[in-house]
């Protein structure tokens, strides 16, 4: 089995050849669409080239991933309420940790739209730079700052995302989180482990959005989830099939804006919604939430 350090590790070109042989038994079993997912969709140039060699349109489910996570990310932040709405936007700040990947930009972007002010937090400053002309241009009501370390500002920070593949290397130190917010992990291993979350009750860590499909879903293997719940990446990939649109819709390192937003819309037409705020050990209830935002409101003193 490849494994996420495999995989990362493995020449991408051996990758694609085993991709473009699962595309081609999923040809014989008459599907017309195929989705990549987890590790699967960042390996090499993220699907271009194993859609070149499969016999059936790819997707990487990156834009729904993307919806997902800001669906999950708000509830969570409404549900601590320690951030105030004027005219649909949240008047705090935002930060996106890892924001020059696939996912990283485009939730940018969106959350650009939606809060008053953003961080965007990555290695190599010159990539910064140009999000943030693009920023401006889409959201110029938005405050941006830059940084390549999240410590530096997570302090002041009501949301965190953290979207990387540093493959359980820890990216945040999560003492230096401001009480009361929210950390949205759509990492996989994890960029805040379990360890690090209990070490933190008064900031709420949720996973990325896991989403609930419509109807009678039969999913063929064991992913971990009950039942029509399943990952927003293979969503995806079932949302395009309803709709007959067997294409390459999502592929690559950059995530058009308008397919998350078009992705978000047929969302809603085909009853896909957010099937719970998950954290490490599953379902975060309400209760959960709210012992949370109380620990916060005692440290905040």
């Amino acid at each position: 089995m490849d494994t996420p350090k495999k995989l990362m590790k493995a020449k991408p070109e051996s990758i694609y050849v085993k991709l473009a042989k699962v595309a081609g038994k999923a040809q014989d079993e008459v599907a017309k669409l195929i989705g990549l997912g987890a590790y699967t969709k960042i390996v090499g140039d993220a699907g271009i080239s194993v859609s070149r060699m499969s016999p059936i349109p790819v997707t990487t489910g990156n834009a729904l991933s993307s919806a997902s996570t800001l669906w999950a990310a708000s509830l969570a932040v409404d549900k601590m309420n320690f951030v105030s709405k004027e005219n649909g936007i949240y008047q705090g700040k935002a930060m996106v940790v890892g924001a020059t990947g696939s996912i990283g930009q485009v939730t940018a972007k969106m959350l650009a739209k939606s809060w008053r002010e953003l961080v965007i937090v990555a290695p190599k400053p010159y990539k910064l730079a140009e999000m943030i002309e693009e920023i401006k241009i889409i959201a110029p009501q938005c405050h941006v700052e830059v940084d390549t370390n999240p410590d530096q500002l997570s302090q002041s920070c009501d949301l965190i995302v953290t979207t990387t593949s540093a493959q359980g290397k820890k990216i945040i130190d999560i003492e230096k989180v401001k009480s009361g917010a929210v950390i949205c992990d759509v990492s996989r291993p994890f960029d805040v482990t379990k360890e690090d979350a209990l070490k933190r009750p008064d900031v709420l860590v949720i996973a990325s959005g896991e989403v609930e499909l419509p109807g009678d879903v039969k999913v063929g293997c064991d992913i971990g989830l009950p039942g029509n719940v399943v990952y927003a990446c293979l969503a995806e990939t079932a949302l395009l099939a309803l709709e007959g649109r067997f294409e390459c819709f999502t592929l690559g390192r950059t995530i058009d804006l308008n397919k998350v937003i078009e992705i978000d819309h047929l969302s809603k037409k085909h009853g896909v919604k957010l099937a719970a705020i998950m954290g490490h050990d599953g379902e975060i209830t309400d209760s959960v939430i709210e012992h949370c935002r109380q620990q916060a409101i005692q440290r905040q003193g």
